[in-house]
């Protein structure tokens, strides 16, 4: 017969072990989710690679720009120009302007998505003012690029080959301003971007 203490002590420690598996795992979820997002577009999410295609289809996609601002944040946010027609391959730069209108530096960072959500995994952007925080002075107004092009394979996928429009979303959050910025005093104009 076993003794009942210890197996109450081995419940015990099983237990504890358990619980501290769930929150090992809940804290690696929001990472694990977020990787998971961008090596496979689920949800919206734009691929991030290091160079242009190598081919370029005679099909052609029309890519729409837009631009929102979360509740509180100050800037002016918006897509210089509202959709435009390229090339299947065909790298592409489009600009958004931000504004301050402010009388104090503004840090903001951005999110982004696509929509066809389908749209995600084949969306490639080889570089965008997304990457990293940006910092804004008063008044300042800047055009902000984003290189990208749409994945020649999106014309052989068996769910995404009809995609011909797609949507590239953006809304600015406001975040803290760096140290070296926060420390300067207000009205100087050095920008970190």
């Amino acid at each position: 017969m076993t003794d009942p203490s210890r197996a109450n002590g081995r419940i015990a420690v099983w237990l504890v072990g358990l619980v501290g598996l769930m929150a090992t795992l809940s804290f690696l979820a929001v990472p694990f989710y977020d990787w998971f997002c961008r090596t496979t577009g689920y949800g919206g999410t734009p691929q991030t690679v290091d160079s242009a295609s190598d081919t370029i289809l005679e099909e052609t996609v029309t890519v729409h720009f837009d631009a929102n601002t979360d509740k509180g944040m100050p800037w002016q946010f918006r897509p210089k120009v509202s959709e435009m027609k390229l090339r299947i391959g065909e790298t592409a730069i489009a600009y958004y302007e931000a504004y301050t209108p402010t009388d104090r530096p503004v840090a903001g960072t951005a999110s982004y998505n696509v929509a066809p959500e389908i749209a995600g995994g084949f969306f490639d952007k080889i570089d965008c003012f997304c990457f990293t925080e940006q910092v804004q002075q008063p008044g300042e107004r800047v055009d902000m690029p984003v290189t990208f092009f749409v994945d020649p394979a999106i014309a052989k996928d068996r769910d995404a080959w009809q995609v011909r429009s797609i949507t590239l979303s953006y809304t600015f959050y406001e975040t803290p301003l760096p140290d070296e910025q926060a420390s300067l005093p207000q009205g100087n104009t050095t920008t970190y971007n």
